[in-house]
């Protein structure tokens, strides 16, 4: 498909994790047979982008080939915008931490490059080690701006406004309630029709896959089939476009005598993709105990020690609760994990007062669980089942030992009393 005007209704997609996928808005752009003939179709450029080194095992090696109408080392030289790295305010902090929702800018001209927020970090991109966790309140598009990040994977949760998305593969709708993952180095656009907010996780080392089900078997949980990839998709604009490139904790600037989604065909299996959390095939005890919130995981993202994550993205969704002579609730707990919080939609089960577009974070060993209120209703409810669908919530839970930005620890909708909420918690011991 190609237009002038960005038309993102009834977009067709290609499906699939981690497929290789072959897609082309010219037919005939792609070529047979071999990826960098001596003249490509339709005189376009070839160029590869390599999300892994090239050696990497076949299993784990990520690239595609794009087919262009002009390469992107088309462009002017970097500028910083700001010379000052983002970590640089980052404290450590043991205590439990929660954040009535971030307001969405009311001034205009906040769009997703200048709309994101530190909220927590660690690690170095430089050193390809570490996270960084963010929240956005943006209400303008990026119009002939574009994006790329050479620290890392973003994964974006929406939990206001509908985000129209334009990438060098194609364009994706992504709506609350649904994810979007672009790679390390993809050029991206985001527009708005109103005022949105959401979080950011971002990964400076690996990349995101669906996890291992192990004895679940061959199906459950977030099914391969369900990921969305976008469709070729182009425009051919000789105006002025602002590049920007994350690079090293710092943003840079450059412009371009054209527009940079001119990608007229491709093929690959590094891409954005995105997913409907409504459709994650939830596992559940049926029998007795809370389980492990790693039934819960949509996506992963790896360190080389296996079964220890960089971050994995845990869902709470809709689910039955039957469990007997058990606390339905999650159970009181101190992790060697850091635990980041948000909520999509509606209350979450197991704590009074997080809502909808707030988030918590419970770092290494940091004790944390249901407050009083919860405790005791579910210490002497009648178990029969339930069905929960008051809300979704989500995890990012990291290995890392976070550091949380300055200005969010001095923020006005920190709960400063949060710690409180324990405090209702009474003695039941009874010998």
């Amino acid at each position: 498909l190609v237009s002038q005007t960005i038309d993102f209704n009834n977009l067709k997609y290609q499906v699939g994790f981690g497929n290789h996928c072959a897609t082309e808005a010219l037919p005939g752009a792609l070529p047979i047979g071999q990826n960098g003939p001596q003249k490509c179709p339709y005189g376009l450029y070839a160029e590869q982008l390599s999300g892994t080194a090239f050696t990497c095992p076949r299993a784990k090696n990520l690239r595609s080939w794009l087919y262009r109408i002009r390469p992107s080392v088309a462009h002017n030289s970097f500028k910083i915008i700001k010379d000052e790295n983002i970590f640089d305010d980052l404290i450590d902090d043991p205590n439990q931490l929660r954040w009535r929702p971030w307001e969405i800018p009311t001034t205009n001209g906040i769009t997703f490059v200048n709309g994101c927020k530190l909220v927590s970090g660690a690690g170095n991109p430089s050193d390809k080690q570490g996270l960084a966790i963010y929240v956005y309140g943006i209400n303008t598009s990026m119009n002939k701006t574009a994006m790329y990040n050479a620290d890392g994977d973003f994964l974006i949760v929406p939990q206001q406004g509908t985000l129209n998305i334009q990438t060098e593969m194609g364009l994706l709708v992504v709506e609350p309630r649904e994810i979007i993952v672009i790679p390390r180095g993809i050029k991206f656009s985001i527009n708005v029709n109103g005022p949105s907010r959401g979080y950011v996780l971002e990964v400076f080392k690996g990349h995101f896959e669906i996890p291992s089900l192990g004895p679940i078997g061959s199906n459950g949980l977030a099914n391969p089939r369900d990921f969305e990839i976008p469709s070729a998709y182009y425009q051919d604009i000789d105006e002025t476009y602002t590049l920007v490139n994350k690079y090293a904790n710092k943003y840079w600037m450059t412009t371009i005598d054209n527009t940079p989604f001119d990608v007229v065909a491709w093929h690959g299996n590094y891409y954005p993709c995105k997913y409907d959390l409504r459709k994650f095939n939830t596992m559940n005890s049926v029998s007795f105990d809370h389980p492990d919130p790693s039934i819960y995981t949509v996506l992963t993202c790896q360190t080389d020690e296996p079964g220890v994550a960089v971050a994995d993205f845990v869902i709470f969704p809709p689910r039955w609760m039957v469990m007997e002579h058990s606390f339905r609730p999650p159970y009181y707990h101190r992790n060697t994990m850091s635990e980041f919080m948000g909520m999509i939609h509606g209350k979450y089960d197991a704590k009074e007062g997080f809502v909808a577009g707030g988030a918590s974070l419970h770092s290494c060993m940091t004790s944390h669980g249901p407050d009083g209120a919860t405790f005791l209703k579910a210490s002497e409810e009648e178990q029969v089942p339930v069905y929960f669908d008051g809300g979704l919530a989500f995890m990012f839970e990291s290995c890392y030992m976070l550091k949380i930005a300055k200005k969010q620890l001095e923020a006005p909708n920190r709960e400063k009393d949060y710690i409180n909420c324990w405090k209702q918690l009474p003695k039941t011991f009874n010998p």
